[in-house]
């Protein structure tokens, strides 16, 4: 023992002992939709700054904004809310302002998706993907579908065959019911509101009505012919044309009025790295990285640098609107404040 100490402490006294340990590689805490992000884009981040990404998944913007409350910002760098629910965010104060100097790929996007509505200059949140929300159905058990939302809430459009709504967080949901109601997909009114509601309540004591679930699981039903009709995003359709798995089902957008959204990329406001955060949403910035992502999720990209890269059915009609359907798709305008309160306890007193 003593022969040993004298070697080494004479190692040490030569500059020869064991190197310090590396230090511990940061993390990124990725919380995002399922199925939203090509692993190997992960795998790439990790190799260009030397860090680990851990990602975890949520299916609807309720239950982001849930696990933020809970403590989830301090937990995670980067989530993905939907444009509709930035502002609600910023006002709770569950997302930080965002260093644009930090962000020089930013130009690589769209001049129609700069400077939105609902997040002015860009100040908290980064668009990612956009689409629009319609209806799948199965045209071998639905012969007549309509074009509205009808399939949905009129008993006599599919007196048989079961259909879902998505739980989520009820703008898609109330938007639906009060534009097959006439009130247009963006109303706005408390008694808008609840004559949408009283109106999905009826809908769920229908025999055929499969129950309230998420958006990702009802694509997955329709494929596997559980269910013959669902509210859906075109991206997610999408998905299951390009690998093969749901070639039969039809998707349309209702001319009583539809959804076009942005999924947007922001930092919780007590990240553990956010610096790292700025990294990650600047590669998904990148031009190649952008086709990547929407080549492997079949959502329509933001990134105008990325368009030529885009590849199979991203040129389809189903994620590119025609004119004509544009003219009946809108934005979901933010809820803010006493608003947003009075929303959220009628769609909770629907899903009860």
């Amino acid at each position: 023992m003593r022969f040993l100490s004298f070697i080494a402490a004479g190692a040490i006294a030569l500059g020869l002992a064991a190197p310090a340990a590396h230090a511990e590689q940061p993390t990124l805490n990725l919380f995002i939709w399922s199925d939203y992000i090509d692993p190997g884009l992960i795998k790439s981040f990790e190799a260009q700054c030397n860090c680990k990404v851990v990602e975890t998944d949520y299916e609807s913007n309720a239950e982001l904004e849930a696990k933020l409350r809970a403590g989830g910002d301090s937990q995670y760098d980067v989530v993905v809310p939907s444009s509709y629910y930035v502002p609600e965010l910023q006002d709770e104060g569950l997302i930080q302002k965002l260093d644009h100097s930090k962000l020089p790929n930013f130009t690589n996007l769209a001049a129609k998706f700069q400077n939105p509505d609902y997040d002015p200059a860009d100040a908290y949140s980064i668009p990612y993907q956009w689409g629009t929300t319609g209806i799948v159905y199965d045209p071998a058990k639905i012969k007549d579908p309509g074009t509205g939302w009808g399939l949905l809430f009129d008993p006599k459009m599919n007196p048989n065959y079961p259909f879902v709504i998505p739980k989520g967080e009820g703008r898609d949901q109330i938007g639906a019911a009060c534009a097959y109601l006439g009130y247009g997909f963006n109303c706005s009114e408390k008694s808008q509101w609840i004559a949408a509601a009283k109106l999905i309540e009826q809908t769920k004591k229908r025999s055929n009505f499969a129950g309230f679930v998420d958006e990702t699981p009802a694509r997955d039903q329709m494929k596997s012919g559980l269910i013959a009709a669902a509210m859906a995003y075109n991206g997610d359709i999408g998905q299951c044309y390009s690998d093969g798995s749901c070639k039969t089902l039809k998707f349309f957008l209702p001319k009583e009025g539809a959804e076009i959204w942005v999924d947007t990329m922001a930092i919780p406001t007590h990240a553990p790295h956010p610096e790292l955060a700025l990294q990650f949403i600047n590669f998904i910035l990148d031009a190649n990285n952008g086709a990547t992502l929407s080549n492997f999720n079949q959502y329509a990209s933001p990134n105008q640098a990325s368009q030529k890269q885009l590849t199979g059915i991203l040129a389809s009609p189903l994620l590119n609107p025609s004119p004509e359907e544009m003219q009946h798709l809108v934005f979901l305008a933010p809820l803010r404040g006493a608003q947003y309160k009075l929303f959220n306890q009628i769609w909770t007193s629907v899903l009860q």
